[in-house]
């Protein structure tokens, strides 16, 4: 009897011992540890190629239902006498789940070409005059013109050292 069982009515098992039992049973499995070094790696590459493939499929899923719900989106006609709601857009720096980002409702009294439309407010009966907003690509103005970002290097004639800044003068006198 070990003085670790005397004291504390136990077994004392070291990781060594649990090591080569380990060992032990892997050599009467008869499993070669190279056999089973390459079999893990290839389980790894299986399920990382599975893990590819499932994102390659939800981002075609997301395709597809992206292509669905626009296809079932239809340009809006508006007629005279309609009541309408007006996103508000400049809304995101108040804070809260339940306010809501539309006001109205709203009158439709005319409709203009180019999709310019003329709401009244029931409640204040002021009229005023909204486009449509359609989303789409950014216009650009002819050819974009690459700029380099350089550090700044200071003027030879003025003396001064990089950082340094000379008094300002009043031009007044």
């Amino acid at each position: 009897m070990s003085p670790f069982q005397i004291v504390f009515i136990k077994a004392c098992h070291l990781p060594v011992e649990i090591e080569h039992r380990a060992y032990w049973a892997v050599k009467q499995c008869n499993l070669a540890y190279d056999q089973a070094g390459k079999q893990r790696k290839l389980q790894l590459q299986e399920l990382e190629e599975l893990c590819l493939e499932a994102y390659e499929n939800s981002q075609i899923y997301k395709q597809k239902v992206k292509q669905f719900h626009d296809q079932e989106i239809l340009r809006k006609q508006f007629q005279v006498s309609q009541k309408v709601l007006l996103f508000n857009s400049r809304l995101k720096l108040i804070v809260g789940k339940l306010h809501s980002r539309w006001d109205g409702p709203f009158f439709i009294t005319n409709v203009f070409p180019y999709g310019v439309v003329e709401l009244k407010d029931e409640n204040t009966n002021s009229t005023f005059q909204i486009k449509l907003f359609h989303e789409g690509p950014a216009r650009t103005m002819g050819e974009m013109e690459n700029i380099s970002l350089m550090e700044p290097t200071p003027f030879a004639d003025d003396g001064l050292e990089y950082g340094q800044y000379s008094k300002w003068e009043s031009l007044d006198g």
